[in-house]
C-alpha cells in the first residue's frame, strides 16, 4: 500500500475549547467570552505513518495550554492578541512543531446600563453584563516557525459573523437580465435584510522571539499609534470596521446587495493601509409583502406595502472579496 499513497499534509489539535475569562480590577470587572480551536503542525508524520505517538502533544494538552495562556497572557480581553500569545507559544515550546492555527470567536457580552436618575445618563454596571444578540466578533491567526524559531512570521484574519441588520427601504433590485426562467418582480423600493459576515485580512507580521524562549512570556511589538490599524490594534479596529460596514448599508441608495457590498470593501481598504482583503457575505433575509388585494386592501406596491411575511428559505447569497491593488 506505501507504494500507492503517502502522507501529503497533516494538522491536528483541539477544537471547541470554550473559555470565559474575568479580569478584575478592583471591583471594575471585564469578561471575554472565546470558542477557541488550537491546531498544530509540523514534524508529525510518523504519529500517521508509523503509529509513533512520541511526537504527538496531546490534544488534552493543547486545550490545557489554552486555559494557561488565558489565565496569565496580559493580552486575554483582545482576540487577536490573545491567539497570537497562543500561537506563538505552541510553536516555541515545542522544536518539533512547525505551524500554530488559532481561530477564535468572541461572543457579545455588553454592561448593563444602570438608570442615574431623570435626565442623567445611565452608568454602566461594574460587574454585570447581557448578552448582545448572536453577533460574534471572529481571528483567524497562523503563527509560522518554518523558517526558524526566531523568524516568526504571523497571518491575521479578524471579523464579524451573524450581524442582522434591516431597513426598510433605499434599496431596489431592477434591471436583471430577464429569460424564461425569470419570475421574480422588478421593484424600486424593498426591504433590505442581511446577516453580515466580514473577514478582513492583514499583511504579514513578524513576531519577535520570546524573551523566555517558550512564549509563555509575550509582548506585543507596538503599542499606542504605532499600532493603529495592524493586528496590534485590536478592539479599536474592530469597532471602526464595524461602524463602516452599518454606515455603508444604512447611507447607501442600494441598486443591490452586489453593489452596497463592494462598496463597504472599498471603504475599509481605502481607510486602513495595513489590510489587504476584505471578504463580505450578505445572505438575503426575504421579506415578502402579504398580497390582500382579496379584500380590497394594496399591500404589494412598494409606497403601501406595510406588512411582510419573512421568509427562511430559500434565499440568495452574495460574496465577494475586494483586495487592495
Amino acid at each position: 500500500m506505501s507504494e500507492l499513497s503517502y502522507l501529503s499534509h497533516a494538522r491536528y489539535g483541539k477544537d471547541k475549547v470554550r473559555v470565559l475569562r474575568v479580569v478584575r480590577d478592583g471591583a471594575w470587572h471585564n469578561i471575554v467570552e472565546y470558542n477557541v480551536t488550537a491546531l498544530v503542525e509540523g514534524d508529525i508524520d510518523v504519529s500517521y505513518t508509523k503509529a509513533d505517538n512520541s511526537v504527538v502533544v496531546a490534544t488534552d494538552s493543547i486545550k490545557n495550554i489554552t486555559y494557561y495562556i488565558a489565565k496569565t497572557s496580559p493580552h486575554v480581553l483582545v482576540p487577536e492578541r490573545f491567539a497570537l500569545h497562543l500561537g506563538t507559544h505552541l510553536v516555541s515550546k515545542y522544536a518539533h512543531l512547525k505551524k500554530a492555527f488559532i481561530t477564535v470567536e468572541q461572543l457579545r457580552w455588553q454592561r448593563i446600563p444602570i438608570s442615574q436618575g431623570p435626565g442623567q445618563t445611565p452608568k454602566e454596571h461594574s460587574h454585570a453584563f447581557y448578552r448582545d444578540g448572536d453577533e460574534k466578533r471572529t481571528v483567524e491567526v497562523e503563527v509560522d516557525a518554518s523558517a526558524g524559531k526566531d523568524k516568526l512570521v504571523a497571518r491575521v484574519t479578524s471579523g464579524l459573523k451573524d450581524l442582522l441588520v434591516i431597513k426598510t427601504t433605499g434599496s431596489a433590485f431592477e434591471s436583471f437580465f430577464r429569460d424564461e426562467y425569470t419570475t421574480l418582480v422588478e421593484v424600486n423600493d424593498r426591504i433590505f435584510s442581511t446577516s453580515i459576515d466580514l473577514t478582513y485580512t492583514f499583511a504579514p507580521i513578524s513576531i519577535p522571539k520570546p524573551a523566555d524562549g517558550e512564549g509563555k512570556v509575550f509582548e506585543a511589538p507596538f503599542a499606542g499609534d504605532a499600532a493603529k490599524g495592524t493586528p496590534w490594534d485590536g478592539d479599536a479596529l474592530a469597532a471602526a470596521l464595524r461602524n463602516i460596514t452599518l454606515e455603508v448599508f444604512a447611507l447607501d441608495e442600494s441598486a443591490s446587495v452586489q453593489a452596497t457590498l463592494y462598496k463597504m470593501g472599498q471603504r475599509i481598504i481605502a481607510e486602513n493601509q495595513h489590510i489587504t482583503t476584505v471578504t463580505y457575505s450578505l445572505p438575503n433575509k426575504h421579506y415578502v409583502p402579504v398580497d390582500m388585494k382579496y379584500i380590497g386592501v394594496d399591500n404589494t406596491t412598494p409606497k403601501n406595502a406595510e406588512v411582510f411575511l419573512p421568509l427562511a428559505h430559500p434565499s440568495g447569497l452574495i460574496t465577494a472579496t475586494v483586495s487592495r491593488k
